[in-house]
């Protein structure tokens, strides 16, 4: 009887994480990533200064300059910094981006990354993390001073 609850709930476990994660939309992704986006799970490089309550592209100010199918441009009224989304792959209810923009400083130069974004309810904000799977239409730039490692090498 224990060997069969066992493999019972073995079998139960998948479908239920399975539900945690909402679909996304299949048309329009690029559009819906820039509403959806809490950019506060973007390297500390790219994104914003964080600020109390605020999570998305609109709540900092910034303002969608191109949106295409697979491609979105954003810019900060104040300031004028681009970030570029490009999707690279998208399942049922992930999706896989590269983000592209500005270093915070100079000396920095552009960054890009390949970011997984998952929605876990309908209702809530695609959270990212910077992705291990690589694209070649995606390569690392820049460095991220949050992520470098210690002096150490880690």
């Amino acid at each position: 009887m224990k060997l069969f609850c066992g493999v019972l709930a073995l079998a139960c476990v998948p479908v239920a994480l399975a539900r945690n994660n909402a679909a996304v939309p299949s048309e329009k992704v690029a559009e819906f990533v820039v509403e959806k986006l809490d950019i506060t799970t973007l390297p500390s490089s790219i994104r914003p200064k964080p600020e109390k309550k605020k999570k998305t592209f609109s709540d900092y100010g910034y303002v969608t300059r191109r949106v295409e199918e697979k491609e979105a441009l954003v810019e900060a009224t104040t300031g004028g910094a681009q970030i570029n989304i490009r999707i690279l792959e998208q399942k049922a209810s992930e999706i896989y981006v590269c983000v592209q923009g500005p270093g915070q400083s100079s000396s920095n130069g552009q960054i890009q990354r390949v970011f997984l974004l998952k929605l876990k309810n309908a209702d809530g904000l695609l959270k990212g993390r910077e992705s291990w799977k690589e694209f070649s239409g995606c390569p690392v730039i820049g460095a991220d001073p949050a992520s470098a490692g210690d002096s150490y090498g880690g």
